[in-house]
Protein backbone atom coordinates (compact mmCIF):
# COMPACT_ATOMS: atom_id res chain seq x y z
CA UNK A 1 0.00 0.00 0.00
CA UNK A 2 1.22 3.57 -0.94
CA UNK A 3 2.29 6.18 1.78
CA UNK A 4 1.08 8.52 1.20
CA UNK A 5 -1.92 10.31 2.77
CA UNK A 6 -3.04 10.45 6.15
CA UNK A 7 -3.72 6.74 8.60
CA UNK A 8 -7.74 7.54 7.80
CA UNK A 9 -7.00 8.20 4.43
CA UNK A 10 -5.22 4.81 3.65
CA UNK A 11 -7.76 2.90 6.08
CA UNK A 12 -10.47 4.23 3.48
CA UNK A 13 -8.44 3.07 0.65
CA UNK A 14 -7.97 -0.36 1.94
CA UNK A 15 -11.44 -1.47 2.81
CA UNK A 16 -13.26 0.00 0.20
CA UNK A 17 -14.73 -2.68 -1.51
CA UNK A 18 -13.17 -5.42 0.62
CA UNK A 19 -13.56 -6.65 4.65
CA UNK A 20 -10.86 -6.40 7.12
CA UNK A 21 -10.48 -6.69 10.71
CA UNK A 22 -8.73 -3.59 12.84
CA UNK A 23 -6.00 -6.46 13.16
CA UNK A 24 -5.06 -6.68 9.90
CA UNK A 25 -5.18 -3.22 9.15
CA UNK A 26 -3.20 -2.28 12.02
CA UNK A 27 -0.53 -4.71 10.95
CA UNK A 28 -1.24 -3.69 7.45
CA UNK A 29 -0.31 0.13 7.95
CA UNK A 30 1.63 -0.38 11.03
CA UNK A 31 -0.14 1.33 13.59
CA UNK A 32 -1.77 -0.16 16.63
CA UNK A 33 -5.31 -1.88 16.66
CA UNK A 34 -6.46 0.75 19.47
CA UNK A 35 -5.33 3.57 16.74
CA UNK A 36 -7.05 1.99 14.05
CA UNK A 37 -10.48 1.19 16.23
CA UNK A 38 -10.40 4.98 17.04
CA UNK A 39 -10.07 6.22 13.39
CA UNK A 40 -12.58 3.49 12.69
CA UNK A 41 -15.12 5.20 14.66
CA UNK A 42 -14.20 8.75 12.72
CA UNK A 43 -14.45 7.02 9.06
CA UNK A 44 -17.96 5.85 9.98
CA UNK A 45 -19.38 9.29 10.30
CA UNK A 46 -16.82 10.82 7.16
CA UNK A 47 -18.50 8.19 4.57
CA UNK A 48 -21.80 8.38 6.11
CA UNK A 49 -21.65 12.20 5.84
CA UNK A 50 -20.17 12.53 2.27
CA UNK A 51 -22.47 10.05 0.77
CA UNK A 52 -18.96 8.79 -0.63
CA UNK A 53 -20.81 4.71 0.04
CA UNK A 54 -21.38 2.71 2.54
CA UNK A 55 -19.75 1.92 5.62
CA UNK A 56 -20.52 -2.31 5.91
CA UNK A 57 -19.51 -3.89 9.47
CA UNK A 58 -19.81 -7.59 9.60
CA UNK A 59 -20.58 -8.35 13.17
CA UNK A 60 -18.17 -10.37 15.54
CA UNK A 61 -19.30 -13.72 15.54
CA UNK A 62 -18.98 -16.46 18.80
CA UNK A 63 -16.82 -19.63 17.17
CA UNK A 64 -18.29 -22.05 19.74
CA UNK A 65 -22.42 -21.47 19.81
CA UNK A 66 -22.53 -19.01 16.23
CA UNK A 67 -24.14 -16.32 18.67
CA UNK A 68 -23.72 -13.20 16.67
CA UNK A 69 -23.36 -9.86 18.34
CA UNK A 70 -26.02 -7.80 15.85
CA UNK A 71 -26.61 -4.74 17.73
CA UNK A 72 -23.48 -3.83 19.13
CA UNK A 73 -22.31 -0.30 18.56
CA UNK A 74 -18.94 -0.45 19.36
CA UNK A 75 -15.67 -1.23 16.98
CA UNK A 76 -13.95 -3.37 18.91
CA UNK A 77 -13.85 -7.51 19.78
CA UNK A 78 -16.49 -8.23 22.23
CA UNK A 79 -14.33 -10.15 25.39
CA UNK A 80 -17.02 -12.81 25.53
CA UNK A 81 -20.28 -14.38 24.35
CA UNK A 82 -23.24 -13.86 26.25
CA UNK A 83 -25.13 -16.94 25.08
CA UNK A 84 -22.20 -19.63 26.10
CA UNK A 85 -19.48 -17.59 27.67
CA UNK A 86 -16.66 -18.57 25.34
CA UNK A 87 -14.02 -16.20 25.04
CA UNK A 88 -13.24 -17.18 21.02
CA UNK A 89 -15.11 -14.27 19.53
CA UNK A 90 -14.03 -13.62 15.68
CA UNK A 91 -13.17 -9.78 15.06
CA UNK A 92 -16.01 -8.13 13.62
CA UNK A 93 -14.66 -7.02 9.94
CA UNK A 94 -15.54 -3.64 8.39
CA UNK A 95 -15.71 -2.29 4.81
CA UNK A 96 -16.55 0.29 2.43
CA UNK A 97 -19.28 -0.26 -0.58
CA UNK A 98 -18.20 2.10 -3.24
Amino acid sequence: MSESGTVRQQIVQAITGTRCSARDLAHRLGVSERSVEEHLAHIVKSVAAARQGRFRLEPSTCQDCGYVFRGRTRLTRPSRCPKCRSEAILEPRFGIDP
